[in-house]
């Protein structure tokens, strides 16, 4: 078993949405399975600050529609770009499903914990993705760091938005990854 756990952890990539096999449906078991993987993360005090939001269906079109109509709705004049608000109506089509990550706020304990907290319950996705052999993508670009973006997926203010995992079946595989030696990264103490 420790094994297999070394291989999924050194396998797992970044699978982006045009790598995806457009049109093929992840079983909704599956995302089931990630979510509920999600939820064993390490959490301080237990506060489980993840929250999540999936998307799937005509789900994705509505997500589409929100984020590409907030988008232009914020940037007006020079500041707009019809590249991008036809990124934000298309890209969400190429998944199977979409994961809005959220971080509900708790003030006993540093924001920082929560949002590690939440990091490591996106990390457990991952894994859990790999070992369906599945593409992920964690994506934090467009409408993430707008304000005006949080109610629709259910978050307070003080809460944050963290982006959007992304979930398809893999169509064209990422290329092996590398890391330097982990002995360039620690100091050893005794």
């Amino acid at each position: 078993m420790i094994t297999q756990i070394n291989e999924i952890i050194r396998h797992r990539r970044s699978t982006y949405p045009e790598q995806f096999e457009v049109g093929k449906k992840v079983d909704d078991a599956i995302i089931w399975q990630m979510l509920e993987n999600a939820n064993w993360a390490p959490t301080h005090k237990k506060t489980e600050p993840w929250r999540f939001v999936v998307f799937t269906g005509e789900g994705l079109k509505k997500l589409a529609e929100f984020q590409a109509n907030l988008y232009k709705e914020k940037n007006q004049g020079e500041a707009f770009s019809e590249k991008t608000y036809q990124m934000l109506l298309t890209k969400p089509l190429k998944a199977s499903h979409i994961i809005a990550i959220g971080m509900k706020r708790h003030e006993q304990v540093p924001e920082i914990e929560e949002i590690e907290a939440v990091a490591c319950a996106v990390q457990n996705m991952y894994l859990t993705a790999t070992a369906y052999k599945l593409g992920v993508y964690w994506g934090s670009g467009g409408i993430t760091y707008y304000p005006e973006a949080k109610s629709f997926f259910g978050l307070g203010e003080n809460d944050k938005f963290l982006g959007f995992l992304y979930v398809g079946h893999i169509a064209k595989p990422s290329p092996d990854a590398s890391r330097k030696p982990i002995q360039e990264k620690v100091t050893w103490i005794e």
